[in-house]
């Protein structure tokens, strides 16, 4: 097993134990995860090969949709409703 891939098992340990936090607690574990995900995401395809990046890739937007969502609007201008709870 390569190193990037004992990597992104880590990622996924990681992501799942991020999710199990209170919301508040979330936010820069969070956004750390969201910064490593393409260099892990690269470093994967450069060992195994591009299919293997667009799995990753496909993966890591279902898991963070909303916020790419939220990035995404805010870099076209766009009004952002942040919802209540």
């Amino acid at each position: 097993m390569t190193l990037s891939a004992i990597f992104a098992c880590l990622w996924v340990l990681a992501s799942a134990i991020v999710a199990l936090l209170p919301m508040r607690r979330q936010y820069v574990p969070g956004v750390t995860l969201l910064i490593l995900a393409p260099i892990l995401i690269v470093w994967l395809g450069v060992d195994y090969g591009w299919w293997v990046s667009v799995l990753g890739l496909t993966g890591f937007v279902s898991m963070f949709r909303n916020p790419l969502r939220y990035f995404w609007k805010c870099a076209r201008g766009e009004a952002v409703e942040i919802p209540k709870r």
